[in-house]
């Protein structure tokens, strides 16, 4: 497989990213504009999905770990409401590092590093 050629798994979670956080901020927003004592860190949480999406698919490496970060820290949070919740928030994170992890995603973030120097 070519470095330079992104996974099709790292562009699917990039766009499941991307769709999170923009949908997630448009549905806050309303709570922003109220004011909630929550939104603002909501919203900083879901325009932090929108960066793991955009640098996924452009291949920085520091990406992928502040995506592992994000699902990871909802993982924390869900551990405060229902099993149910953090069953599935643990069923992500476990999916998306193993997407984010794998050989073939190593290659393709470590050849745009490359690039990039």
């Amino acid at each position: 497989m070519n470095a330079n050629k992104r996974p099709i798994s790292v562009t699917i979670l990039a766009c499941v990213y991307l769709a999170v956080g923009v949908g997630g901020f448009a549905l806050h927003f309303r709570e922003l504009l109220a004011r909630h004592p929550d939104a603002v860190g909501i919203e900083v949480t879901e325009l932090t999905a929108i960066v793991c999406g955009v640098f996924l698919l452009r291949g920085h490496n520091w990406a992928r770990w502040l995506a592992l970060a994000w699902i990871a820290f909802h993982v924390i949070l869900s551990a405060f409401h229902s099993f149910g919740e953090l069953a599935m928030h643990a069923l992500f994170c476990a999916a998306f590092a193993w997407v984010l992890l794998r050989p073939e995603a190593a290659r393709y973030f470590r050849g745009a590093q490359n690039e990039a120097t």
